[in-house]
């Protein structure tokens, strides 16, 4: 599944392909990966609770991962990093404990949901994943970048953020990421447009 040219998906029904979207949830807590098991009616829900075993999951058919990061053995940033370097192309949400701080720069997640987390947030976020997998990899790439920039202003003073080369560099790339997505969002329908604005 590749973002470009993946069917669309959502909660409204079937995707186009006529499948239910498949959300793989890892956590090395069962009690987490049951209770988003339940949250998540609508969606084809399969379940990990280790870094090992989301890998081996892990298929062409599954759309999102919500990902710990604090897991023994392979942690989430591990699975993150092997999820990326492989064959397939999920979106991953991080849904974890562990606070975001200047290291998420260069974390390739499409979102980034601290625990506690609600059912409504959850399937929210799902909805917004899915919702990107229908447009150019680039537009989904500003999303993921601006969500790392509002993560980064929530958690730190002005005066971090103007001393850090990191937070630099991550404005910098928002900011072209715009640029070239100028020309994609033109040709977007008026309810995509819509929603992406909403998004960003």
């Amino acid at each position: 599944m590749t973002a470009a040219s993946n069917d669309r998906l959502s909660t409204d029904g079937a995707g186009d392909d006529g499948r239910e979207p498949v959300v793989l949830v890892v956590d090395d807590e069962e009690r987490v990966t049951q209770a988003f098991d339940l949250w998540l009616d609508g969606y084809d829900v399969r379940t990990a609770t280790s870094g090992e075993a989301a890998l081996e999951t892990l298929d062409d058919e599954v759309d999102v991962i919500l990902l710990d990061r604090q897991m023994p053995g392979m942690n989430g940033d591990e699975v993150l990093e092997r999820v990326r370097e492989g064959e397939h192309s999920p979106r991953v949400a991080m849904v974890t404990g562990v606070a975001p701080t200047f290291d998420v720069v260069d974390m390739p997640f499409d979102d980034y949901l601290e625990k506690p987390v609600g059912q409504e947030e959850l399937r929210a976020v799902i909805e917004r994943l899915l919702d990107r997998s229908a447009y150019d990899e680039r537009i989904a790439e500003l999303e993921a970048t601006t969500r790392k920039v509002e993560l980064l202003r929530e958690r730190h003073t002005d005066s971090e953020l103007a001393d850090s080369e990191e937070f630099g560099e991550l404005t910098d790339r928002r900011d072209r990421l715009r640029y070239e997505a100028d020309e994609l969002l033109a040709d977007l329908g008026p309810e995509e447009f819509a929603r992406l604005m909403q998004d960003l």
